[in-house]
């Protein structure tokens, strides 16, 4: 295998590393090893990637930033496509400014606030999601009464044949915390902003920071929300759980934060194996408490 991936290194712009841990390149650093892992720099990179995982019959996995994700300790036994630098790009139409095209490994915080000082509005409220754009839009992340479906134009993905296919916004399923993209990878992403004025909009998004920094333990490796919130509920994720007892529930170094109980912490040392104990030890005291059935918003990749 290692001529193989020595030929596919030589058609790429970007990097490709070999057995690399995928700890690193995640938000809660945990992780086992990827096969390889690729970092493109353009589109035809991801194109080159997904043929030859077509034709070496390789699973494959696309990470932005690493949140709203939990990788297995044995890693993962494929190629994981890592969307960042090159990747990260803002092109703003000449003629209409509230149209921007951005690449999908931009990170959303970067986005909101670029919006933000350029006197946008659509994305500004987004400024404490932790992952990417192309993250974001595939999951249709959202946060104060924002999501990615509110704004987007069109989608450009890469299909597991190495086909590039551009995807108006009304041909999306947008739904609470999805978007039906799936088995694709998604490169760019076209938005249309409503243009306001720029010092309220900043005074917003840093309402909107002090609050995350206030509520959230983004001072801890996390992925973000662990459940979502269930739909028609009274309470949220966070306060069933805190009602069914389970803030600060732990197993080996994972914890339900004390600060919000619908983020699970890597307190140190935290495996993979101690997150989904203490995951499913938390649906059974929500399930027995209220009869209600959390459901993941993570991702868990195995």
């Amino acid at each position: 295998m290692t001529r193989s991936w020595e030929e596919l290194a030589s058609q790429l712009a970007g990097s490709l590393r070999i057995d690399e841990p995928l700890a690193h390149y995640t938000t809660y650093r945990i992780g086992g090893p990827a096969k390889a892992l690729v970092m493109p720099r353009s589109t035809e990179d991801v194109v080159t990637v997904l043929q030859f995982c077509r034709e070496a019959a390789l699973r494959w996995l696309p990470l932005g930033l690493g949140s709203n994700v939990l990788i297995n300790d044995t890693g993962f036994d494929g190629v994981v496509i890592k969307l960042g630098k090159g990747s990260d790009w803002i092109d703003e139409a000449e003629e209409d400014p509230g149209v921007w095209h951005v690449g999908a490994g931009m990170p959303t915080p970067r986005l909101a606030g670029a919006t933000a000082r350029a006197g946008f509005s659509g994305i500004h409220r987004l400024i404490g999601v932790p992952g990417s754009v192309g993250g974001g839009v595939a999951t249709n992340a959202g946060a104060h009464g924002q999501e990615f479906s509110q704004t987007v134009v069109k989608v450009e993905v890469v299909g597991p044949a190495g086909m590039v296919k551009i995807i108006p916004s009304s041909d999306i399923a947008w739904s609470y915390r999805d978007s039906g993209i799936t088995g694709v990878v998604v490169t760019a992403v076209t938005f249309r902003f409503t243009p306001g004025d720029p010092a309220e909009l900043m005074r917003e998004l840093r309402r909107n920071i002090a609050w995350r920094k206030k509520g959230t333990p983004f001072d801890k490796p996390c992925c973000g929300s662990v459940f979502r919130n269930p739909l028609g509920a009274e309470r949220t994720a966070g306060q069933l759980i805190d009602g069914a007892g389970a803030k600060g529930f732990r197993i080996g170094g994972a914890q339900v934060s004390p600060r919000h109980a619908n983020y699970i912490i890597n307190t140190g040392g935290a495996t993979a194996a101690d997150v989904k104990a203490v995951i499913e030890a938390v649906r059974e005291k929500v399930l027995k408490q209220y009869g209600v059935e959390l459901e993941l918003e993570v991702h868990i990749v195995e």
